[in-house]
Parts: C-alpha cells; sequence; structure tokens
C-alpha cells in the first residue's frame, strides 16, 4: 500500500505507516501465531503476555521510525516519547537494538540498490542536505523572530488538528462503508492532482534554469530555458520539494507562489491525512512549514532592506520545525531528526525552542493529532496525568454503596456474577 500510495499525487510520506508496520509485525512476532491465517506456530510462547507484546510493540514502533529515517537514535527517541506507555532500563536496550538492526538492514538495502553492496553510509530515506554554518548562521536577536514563528507553528498546528478532527467525525458517521472510502481515496487524488495543475497554469512563476539548483526542473508553461517553480514545488516528491525549499538561493520563489502553494497543500493535507490509504502527516508538515517559513524569510529580506542574516533557507527550516511541532506536538525527537536529516548541530538550539513554542501554544487549542485520533478511534490508552476535573473530586464522589468485595482465593461464577450485576466495570 505504501509503495503504491507514493505514485499518486496524494500526500503520502512513509514514515507513519512504517512506524504501523514495524509494530504489526512486532505483535505478531510476540505472540508466534497469525489470527488472519488462523495458524499458531507453536513458538515464542514465553512471549504471549501483555507486557511482552506491549514491549515487543514499542521495539517494532521504534524499528519502523528508525527504518523511516534511516537513524537509531529517531527511533528510540520517538518510541520514548510517543510509542512507549511503559518505560524501564531493560526495554531501553531492547528498543535500542531492534532500531540499531533496523537501520543497518535499511543501509544494507540501500547500498545494494545503490550498487555498492559494502558501502554501509547511505543517506537514507529522508537527507534534506546540509546548512552551511558561515551562510546559515544566526545571532541573537533572531531569537524573537523564531519564538514568533513558533507561535505561527502552533496557531496553524492547532487550526489543522481541528480541522482535522471535524473531518474524521464525518468520516466516521458516513463514510464507513470500504466502497465509500475508496470513493472518497480517488476523489481527493483527482483534487489533488487538479488544483495542482491549476495553481501551476494561474502562477506562471517562472525562473532561469541556468543558475538554478533544481536536479529535475519543470517547464511547464513557461518557455524554453526556464522552469516554473510552482511545478517544482506541486510535483516533486515531497522531500525533494523540502529540499529545494530549504536550500535553493534567493530570488527562486515568487511569494505569491508560496502563499497559494501553502494555503492549498495545507487544506489537501489535512484532507489527506485519515483517508483509507498508507499516509502519515511528517513530510507534508515540513513542507507547508517549509513553505511558509520561506515566505517569512522573503518577507523580513523585503523589510530590512536585504540584510545578510535574512536567509530565505533559514526561515524555511524554522518554518518546517514549526508547523510539525504545532500538529504532532513532539519536542525531543523531531530536534534530533531536524538536527540528524540537515546535518547541522548549529541550529539545535532554535529548532529546540520553536519546537517548544509551537507545542505551548498549541496545547493552548486542542491536543495533538497523535493524542487526538487515539480517543477517535476509542483506543484505551491511560494518559501520564489524571483530567484537570478530577482534582478536586473526592473518594466519596465516586463510590456507591454498598461496597462489593472479593475475597483473596475467589470461584470464577462469583466474579463473573459481580461483574456482571455491576455497571461500574
Amino acid at each position: 500500500g505504501l509503495a503504491f500510495s507514493g505514485l499518486t499525487p496524494l500526500s503520502c510520506p512513509q514514515e507513519g505507516p512504517m512506524i504501523h508496520s514495524g509494530a504489526v509485525i512486532a505483535a505478531g512476532i510476540s505472540q508466534g501465531r497469525s489470527t488472519s491465517l488462523k495458524r499458531d506456530f507453536k513458538i515464542f510462547e514465553y512471549f504471549r503476555r501483555d507486557t511482552e507484546k506491549r514491549d515487543f510493540v514499542s521495539a517494532g514502533a521504534a524499528a519502523g521510525a528508525s527504518a523511516g529515517v534511516c537513524s537509531w537514535v529517531r527511533g528510540v527517541l520517538f518510541s520514548l516519547e510517543e510509542g512507549a506507555s511503559f518505560w524501564n532500563q531493560f526495554l531501553t536496550w531492547r528498543i535500542f537494538f531492534a532500531s540499531m538492526i533496523s537501520t543497518f538492514t535499511l543501509n544494507s538495502v540501500l547500498s545494494v540498490y545503490h550498487g555498492n553492496a559494502w558501502d554501509l553510509s547511505s543517506p537514507g530515506l529522508i537527507n534534506f542536505g546540509r546548512f552551511d554554518n558561515e551562510k546559515m548562521c544566526y545571532t541573537i536577536q533572531e531569537i524573537p523572530i523564531f519564538i514568533f514563528m513558533g507561535v505561527v507553528g502552533g496557531i496553524l498546528g492547532a487550526l489543522f488538528n481541528a480541522l482535522n478532527y471535524w473531518l474524521t467525525m464525518f468520516r466516521i458517521r458516513y463514510i464507513h462503508r470500504p466502497c465509500l472510502q475508496v470513493v472518497e481515496a480517488m476523489l481527493v487524488a483527482a483534487v489533488t492532482a487538479t488544483v495542482g495543475f491549476v495553481m501551476i497554469y494561474c502562477s506562471r512563476d517562472c525562473q532561469p534554469i541556468q543558475g538554478s539548483t533544481v536536479a529535475y526542473p519543470l517547464q511547464l508553461f513557461c518557455a524554453d530555458g526556464e522552469y516554473n517553480s510552482m511545478a517544482t514545488a506541486f510535483f516533486n516528491t515531497p522531500e525533494k520539494s523540502v529540499v529545494n525549499l530549504f536550500h535553493d538561493p534567493p530570488g527562486s520563489y515568487n511569494p505569491m507562489t508560496l502563499g497559494m502553494f501553502t494555503l492549498m497543500y495545507f487544506f489537501l493535507a489535512c484532507w489527506t491525512y485519515g483517508l483509507t490509504v498508507s499516509a502519515g502527516v511528517f513530510i507534508p508538515s515540513l513542507l507547508i512549514g517549509a513553505a511558509w517559513g520561506r515566505l517569512f524569510g522573503i518577507s523580513l529580506s523585503y523589510l530590512t532592506k536585504g540584510s545578510i542574516w535574512a536567509d530565505p533557507g533559514k526561515y524555511a527550516l524554522m518554518g518546517a520545525a514549526a508547523q510539525l511541532g504545532g500538529i504532532v506536538r513532539m519536542t525531543l525527537s523531531l530536534t534530533v531528526i531536524m538536527m540528524e536529516a540537515t546535518g547541522n548541530v548549529t541550529y539545535g538550539f532554535p529548532i529546540m525552542l520553536v519546537l517548544m513554542t509551537a507545542k505551548i501554544v498549541g496545547d493552548y487549542f486542542v491536543e495533538g493529532l497523535y493524542d487526538m485520533h487515539i480517543q477517535l478511534q476509542s483506543v484505551p490508552f491511560l494518559h501520564w496525568e489524571a483530567p484537570v476535573t478530577s482534582h478536586s473530586l473526592t473518594a466519596r464522589e465516586v463510590m456507591s454503596t454498598p461496597v462489593t468485595c472479593l475475597r483473596r482465593i475467589e470461584r470464577v461464577g462469583t466474579v463473573v456474577d459481580i461483574l456482571s450485576d455491576t455497571s461500574s466495570n
């Protein structure tokens, strides 16, 4: 499903489905049997316990995250921050081992694919290129600007989550039949392709190919020797589009092009997330943020009369981090993956600052996208903190009389009768 969905015009990154696949595989391995095939292989019976299955799922999610970005650190931190509901030292090395093996296997396969079976240093599936420290330095006066971008990312992320919540509620109520789900996926793909062509035709943002860093320029509706920057942003893979927004020189994009692209891609990505296709939200969030971040950088450069520190690529990076943090509300793992994907440790502090600001602002309005969908799917998940409404409750307010008691050793029939007659369980 992931391989074929990547060929559609839909915004379908691989990280989310990879995490899901890793968790599913780990859960099946821990049980040593298949409910789909209705076969019991009589292996791993020792792990057929809820605690072991939970740990295996956490390790599988970490392995999937590591394979999605070719980074074992990303897998461990994702499982720590989002994937695991329980943590101890024993689980740490399990997840670390699974992430390392996953990363090594991916490197091996990519090395064979690129024609060098002995080279195990492939950059992975997500690599946004290195930023030049000399050209991309930041100063103390830019810290408030980064914080402001975090606020914008938190607000836009909250809007994205709120719109997706109402859209998901509509899907649960009215688009629950498989045939309707297939029709919806086809409709979204058709609308995405149509909107893309219309935007390319209307924008006519033509840039000279000479001196451009775009690997595969698209000439659509432009003269010879020129390429269409809107087409480059829309019809490249999302990863390549993010790289272009990060590293293209100033003047490569018209501000109107970036504004139109941000607006349209924001709503299309919101509509796409939740379809019955293998899709996630990681790369689309980065692409949306990189687009409005670069637009912000262009505006800032214009207001400061072309100051050398107002580089559009730098603000595209900050915007990408702000948008992603405002939607998924992760901080630690996203800081690490943004530093790894760009090969720049210098921006660790501003990226962390932007992510923290986006999370605080976004949490003020609505919860994160992952937590929201956990509730929408009615998954029994115990949160770290009790609800705010429970802080003033007393035991008397939640108990009833007479008290139902069980002996230390009780008959099964008695337990069944008590559970059947009690409505509080």
